[in-house]
């Protein structure tokens, strides 16, 4: 199957924002890519040696996870399904919920975190054949939540109240990492940056936040401001990692298309928006709560779901000024003095981004009902009509039951 075409208007955009250096332009039968040779000598830690693909326009994914990848038989029937349809992505764990990562390295900052659970030996060599394929690889790197850091480092994690000196713990046991720890951020850099010289073509950044889901009231946090925090990180890893010349997204909750304030784990969509490529919000229908647009339970009505938020985002993402403050953006004057105004509500002026920096994170799984095709057709055609072209699905199961169907009837 011959898939979307890449042009050449993006490799040439990632030529520019990439490791200084001579820029290869490869063609095979499937798919044009761009190999970078890298000669400068800046103090970059990982030099890419792996070839990579630009992204592809529009963009259809699927999810594997840590396990399933170190599966061969497992996987190759995930490839299967991408080559068989229109699928042209995939996400594959890097590090995942338990804090492992994923492939062998000898990097002295992460080799006492390769999983000797779930992985794949061969990660490079599978990425390879990927690329063969023509197939775009995404990275997913789960960040705060880190029981095995925290374990390791528990005066870094977010602690407990009535455990003084030990991790939190959410309702699943599991622990987070304080936003605020900058030494953990130069770990999440030099994951990155081993991570793209193994070939993923995009680095793809989960769980961003504060603790959501657990004893809530059992948190101590280090400081007040979590959405300040939570930029400054993201500042932080813009500046360290976007040089290598990686695209970069990010997964926030469904719910920041649709509110401004940072739902008390420090995510506000603009305060996101400068510092990646992407913008992922995880949209699913079952994960709203009864009541949203009115609606008594939200699954009943994929399609009104995702339609609303995506089309909030898309407003917010294309507007010129916002109610939400960032560093990159600068308060517009509200007095005829042209001084920044105290008594009235502060507006900033911000760039229009594209409204396709935005790729909704879709729901092929069963909670609160069975997802049907019905279902997944109501969520695509949803994402379209909001004015996007691109959409991840996640199972975590990696089933993908009645995607395949829809995929397979097309």
């Amino acid at each position: 199957m011959i898939r979307s075409s890449f042009g050449f208007v993006a490799s040439a955009a990632f030529v520019v924002a990439g490791v200084a250096g001579a820029a290869v332009l490869v063609s095979t039968p499937r798919v044009s890519f761009i190999r970078l040779e890298a000669t400068s000598t800046a103090p970059l830690a990982a030099q890419p040696t792996a070839r990579h693909l630009p992204t592809p326009e529009p963009m259809y994914a699927i999810y594997m996870t840590q396990c399933v990848v170190g599966t061969p038989t497992l996987r190759d029937s995930l490839v299967e399904l991408i080559d068989a349809t229109k699928l042209n992505a995939v996400v594959i764990d890097i590090k995942d919920y338990a804090g492992k990562i994923s492939f062998p390295t000898d990097n002295p900052a992460l080799a006492s975190s390769v999983s000797e659970k779930c992985g794949a030996d061969d990660m490079k060599e599978f990425i390879e054949t990927l690329h063969d394929k023509g197939i775009y690889v995404i990275g997913r790197i789960t960040v705060f939540q880190d029981p095995f850091y925290t374990k390791n480092h528990p005066d870094r994690s977010v602690q407990s109240k009535s455990r003084p000196g030990e991790p939190w713990k959410d309702y699943k046991g599991l622990s987070f990492v304080a936003v605020n720890s900058r030494p953990f951020w130069d770990y999440i850099v030099e994951l990155s940056k081993e991570s793209y010289a193994l070939g993923f073509d995009e680095l793809n950044y989960d769980y961003v936040r504060w603790p959501s889901d657990g004893p809530m009231s059992d948190i101590v946090y280090p400081t007040k401001d979590h959405a300040t925090d939570l930029e400054r990180f993201f500042q932080h890893l813009h500046a360290q990692v976007k040089p290598l010349g990686v695209a970069m997204s990010v997964d926030l909750f469904g719910m920041t298309t649709t509110n401004i304030d940072d739902l008390n784990i420090g995510q506000q969509l603009e305060r996101a928006l400068p510092y990646f490529d992407y913008i992922a919000p995880m949209v699913y229908p079952s994960h709203y709560p009864k009541g949203f647009l009115g609606l008594g339970n939200p699954n009943s009505d994929p399609y009104k779901v995702v339609y609303h938020s995506m089309s909030e985002a898309v407003r917010r993402t294309i507007a010129t000024s916002t109610s939400i403050g960032s560093f990159s953006y600068t308060r517009i004057p509200s007095t005829s003095s042209g001084q920044v105004g105290t008594s009235t509500p502060a507006v900033y002026e911000k760039p229009a981004y594209p409204a396709t920096k935005m790729r909704p994170w879709l729901q092929d799984f069963d909670y609160g009902k069975d997802y049907l095709p019905a279902d997944i057709l109501a969520q695509t055609k949803a994402t379209y009509d909001a004015g996007l072209t691109s959409w991840f699905f996640w199972d975590p199961a990696n089933r993908y039951t009645s995607l395949r169907q829809v995929l397979e009837s097309e």
